[in-house]
């Protein structure tokens, strides 16, 4: 019985070993399979970074900075990050510079762990970046909930006199741990991503030459400034980020989402904070409406730049070449 017992275990054991040293095999001939038969990536370099904008606060003016981590919800120089501070109403819903034209000459910056508020006839204020103790407020942006950390009295009052409504403004920060906002959720064309306080995707690219033809049809130039992107591009020809659907950047890959919709806000004259209702949006959309199959997403809005989601985390530079990745 003994002997049997030891004959039963060590076919058991061989049975075991063959099936691990099978499934072993299995798993090796899978891999190589896939390493041989995946298409290899192509990158083409298609042109050059030559601004790098922060909006630290949405609808406030750009901070060009010389290098930026890119992350999932956006770019970040320091404390700053991009779209990260709002102004609200005191029912927490979002004011802009659709409403509040001006709020595009007011600049917020980061400097020693505090913000810095700077706008045309008010006094320079300080208050900290991180106030654990104020209230978490609930806001409205774009008909979803997010929340967002009040940054004191103070900074109500600057921007209340400054914006001089009848009403009381208040000022939020978007805080890590908070729930950040899916802005195509239950849409299936769009893949997932997230954003704090951006309309719609958390980078937004956007080249010189296309701003260059924009400018050639209307009577005034226009600049980069007008249109809030992040990431500017030289050395390519007009439009060619219509056709990027997979880029790389330093150490970061973005993917396209969608063409960025232009609205009113784009009549704001960043220089001046007055609204024009007009220029340079008619003539966007004598040429740079969508085709008649993407009329359910874009509507009547003409196409301006592209927004981008985040397929690697990295950092990125001002004169880093940027390379389309095809597979």
């Amino acid at each position: 019985m003994e002997l049997r017992g030891l004959t039963v275990k060590a076919l058991s054991q061989n049975k075991a070993a063959l099936l691990v040293g099978g499934a072993g095999v299995a798993l090796l001939g899978l891999g190589l399979g896939y390493k041989y038969l995946r298409k290899p990536e192509t990158l083409v370099g298609v042109g050059v970074v030559s601004q790098l904008l922060i909006h630290p606060l949405k609808s406030g003016r750009g901070v060009p900075v010389t290098q930026a981590e890119c992350h999932d919800i956006g770019l970040r120089s320091g404390d700053m990050q991009d779209r990260h501070w709002l102004v609200v109403t005191e029912d927490g819903h979002m004011v802009t510079g659709r409403q509040h034209p001006r709020l595009v000459l007011v600049s917020l910056t980061c400097e020693g762990g505090q913000i810095c508020l700077k706008g045309p006839g008010m006094e320079e204020l300080r208050v900290p970046v991180k106030q654990p103790h104020n209230l978490v407020t609930d806001c409205r942006v774009h008909g979803a909930d997010i929340q967002g950390r009040d940054c004191g009295d103070e900074a109500s009052r600057w921007l209340t006199r400054y914006l001089a409504a009848e009403t009381t403004f208040r000022l939020v920060r978007f805080e890590p741990q908070m729930r950040a906002r899916r802005p195509v959720e239950g849409e299936p064309l769009f893949p997932p991503f997230v954003v704090a306080y951006s309309d719609i995707g958390p980078v937004m690219l956007l080249s010189e030459a296309s701003v260059r033809n924009l400018s050639s049809k209307l009577e005034k130039d226009v600049t980069v400034e007008r249109f809030r992107p992040n990431i500017v591009i030289s050395d390519c020809a007009a439009f060619a980020e219509d056709e990027w659907e997979e880029i790389q950047i330093g150490s970061v890959r973005l993917q396209r989402v969608m063409s960025c919709g232009r609205c009113i806000f784009t009549t704001v004259d960043p220089e001046t904070g007055i609204i024009s209702r007009k220029e340079p949006l008619e003539t966007l959309k004598s040429y740079r409406l969508c085709k008649p199959s993407e009329k359910h997403i874009y509507k009547s809005s003409p196409l301006f730049g592209q927004l981008l989601m985040v397929k690697k985390t990295g950092t990125m530079q001002v004169g880093d070449e940027v390379y389309k990745i095809s597979h």
